[in-house]
């Protein structure tokens, strides 16, 4: 993990591929949505959906390797609770290629309103 100054984190490709590939799932994506705002034990997530504790387990351990969640034992129980930091690195980099597409678009807009140009003129 790269830190700039005044920025949030931002991640190597593979780190970026793991948040992506980790967002790519909506139960996930949910379970990220849920611990941002408090944290919840896995047997509460679990409670949520239809499908076994372990498949929830699986799904935590796939957003902890990504660091969208942080996982924490207490006792017996693991917290989790979502990382807004990663998520904040994650909308920067979409930010990044928003501008990126949004000057591509502006330069093809800039050539399409030259017209096709003299055709008797040289390069």
């Amino acid at each position: 993990m790269v830190m700039h100054h005044g920025q949030s984190p931002t991640y190597g490709d593979t780190q970026v591929d793991r948040i992506f590939r980790a967002l790519a799932d909506a139960t996930r994506r949910d379970i990220v949505r849920r611990t941002l705002g408090e944290e919840a034990t896995v047997s509460a997530l679990a409670a949520l959906y239809e499908m076994s504790f372990a498949a929830v387990q699986k799904h935590v351990s796939v957003l902890e390797a990504a660091d969208l969640v942080i996982k924490r034992q207490q006792g017996r129980e693991r917290l989790v609770r979502g990382n807004p930091d990663t998520l904040r690195a994650a909308q920067t980099l979409l930010d990044d290629f928003e501008l990126i597409w949004r000057g591509r678009i502006s330069r093809l807009d800039a050539l399409l309103e030259e017209g096709p140009g003299d055709p008797t003129s040289k390069p």
